[in-house]
């Protein structure tokens, strides 16, 4: 089936030129191609749109109402085409881009200023949720993950680890004490966060590669990181969160990083990905390397944080 938009193009070379020679020429085919395409557009359009005689082609009626069309469909195909062009190499137009809750708000929009003032013809549009997003028929450029990167649709580069972290008040720890092994827990009132794999309501993994499962229990669970970290200062129970929910409060004293007698296990890590299908453009590739050199090689929620 021949290309409409070739279609188009000879077409509009004919009415300009007055000649399907000159209009293969102009296009790089020859004059046999030319015809082939202006006859199947007449076909695919059920008109004619050039008189033909022994010297020159003319414009039907049908013809001149519809170079008018043709035209502007190529100026406008023409635009796009440079628009993307600039787009793969300049940073600019809007970048739209997705990340989890918690995260985009502690690390991701602090970034936001300076990345900003790098590229000032750039603007950010930040979508904020805890879902997997479907970044194709949603239209999101880009997307921030922490965890395992399954979708083959997507190209991920992985930005930093992301490790887990048991933590209480010293409120709490004063009056209910410190376990030391991932035994006491069962004693101890845990805050569960419901949407994770790897860390459930009641069901706390440890160990290198997460083998060692223990039940526990509690007076809170949530679907939300920060209102268990809230709860947890206010010393209502342990929490069992990744590190960078936690970092800010272990600074400030205001939680206990715990040592169990099995490591917690770590997340596979913090990922910027986007469509397998299509070239990163300039945007998408000057975010992820502001990330890439803000989160390397330790993370700054990681730096100066470590269990007591």
């Amino acid at each position: 089936m021949l290309d409409r938009v070739t279609g188009m193009q000879v077409f509009a070379r004919v009415a300009g030129l007055g000649s399907l020679s000159a209009a293969g020429r102009a296009l790089g085919m020859s004059q046999t191609m030319a015809t082939k395409h202006l006859a199947a557009l007449e076909a695919r359009l059920g008109t004619k749109l050039l008189h033909r005689t022994t010297r020159r082609l003319t414009l039907t009626e049908a013809g001149r109402r519809y170079l008018e069309s043709v035209e502007r469909i190529l100026a406008e195909l023409e635009e796009a085409d440079a628009t993307a062009s600039v787009e793969t190499v300049e940073v600019r137009g809007t970048l739209r881009l997705n990340a989890p809750f918690s995260f985009g708000i502690r690390e991701i929009a602090p970034l936001l200023p300076e990345f900003s003032r790098r590229h000032p013809d750039l603007v950010v549009d930040l979508g904020l949720n805890d879902r997997v997003v479907d970044l194709i028929e949603e239209g999101w450029d880009m997307v921030v993950r922490i965890g395992r990167m399954q979708s083959s649709t997507l190209v991920a580069r992985k930005l930093a680890p992301s490790r887990l972290v048991v933590c209480a008040a010293p409120s709490y720890l004063e009056r209910r004490g410190t376990p030391r092994t991932i035994a006491d827990l069962a004693g101890h009132d845990c805050l569960g966060y419901t949407l994770s794999q790897t860390v459930g309501a009641g069901r706390w993994a440890f160990g290198r590669d997460a083998r060692h499962v223990v039940e526990v229990k509690g007076s809170l669970a949530a679907n939300n990181g920060d209102a268990l970290v809230v709860a947890a200062v206010g010393g209502q129970g342990l929490v069992f969160m990744p590190s960078f929910l936690v970092a800010r409060e272990i600074r400030a004293g205001l939680l206990v990083p715990l040592v169990l007698d099995e490591p917690t296990p770590e997340l596979a890590g913090v990922y910027a990905a986007y469509p397998s299908s299509r070239r990163p453009p300039a945007k998408v590739r000057a975010f992820i390397d502001l990330l890439a050199e803000r989160f390397a090689p330790v993370p700054p929620w990681d730096r100066d944080v470590a269990p007591a």
